[in-house]
């Protein structure tokens, strides 16, 4: 059984998660650029992610065949992990630089203070990218098959 709720006549939750999927990648997009997140090979990590994405949603969005939704499971459980990792990432920096100001922190203390105080690097900022995974396989979920013309949608095509 898959999703299938319509907003109005032309419009679908499918295409309203996509919608703001696309909109979510296009501006964390700009804002890594901008921000110059280009620094080592880690840091590049989401923006090869926003860049893959796009011929994923294209061919899946034209398609929409069992295979592609398998892709797009796939690019979108990336996007997951990536912010998982990110975020492991920025708490370890924040940390790093916490014990360099202040070395008698230690314990929870130590945990609070990187994740609380200050704002460089944003430890919860690649959480963005777990909720535009998750955006991302909604729409999958919603839309998996071309079958747009019955009320079950099928996966073998």
């Amino acid at each position: 059984m898959h999703l299938r709720i319509r907003i109005n006549e032309n419009f679908d939750a499918a295409q309203l998660s996509a919608a703001h999927f696309r909109a979510g990648r296009n501006w964390r997009c700009r804002e890594l650029v901008l921000l110059g997140h280009t620094e080592d090979w880690r840091q590049w990590v989401p923006l090869a992610l926003f860049l893959l994405s796009f011929p994923v949603l294209l061919f899946h969005g034209i398609v929409r065949r069992a295979l592609t939704y398998r892709i797009l499971q796939a690019t979108m459980l990336m996007f997951v992990i990536s912010g998982v990792v990110g975020c492991w990432f920025h708490y370890q920096a924040k940390r790093e630089f916490k014990l360099e100001t202040n070395p008698a922190l230690a314990g929870w203390e130590l945990v609070r203070e990187a994740i609380f105080s200050g704002t460089t690097p944003p430890v919860l900022a690649p959480g963005m990218m777990i909720q535009l995974g998750l955006i991302g396989l909604a729409y999958g979920y919603c839309r998996p098959s071309s079958s747009s013309t019955t009320s079950q949608p099928s996966w073998e095509e």
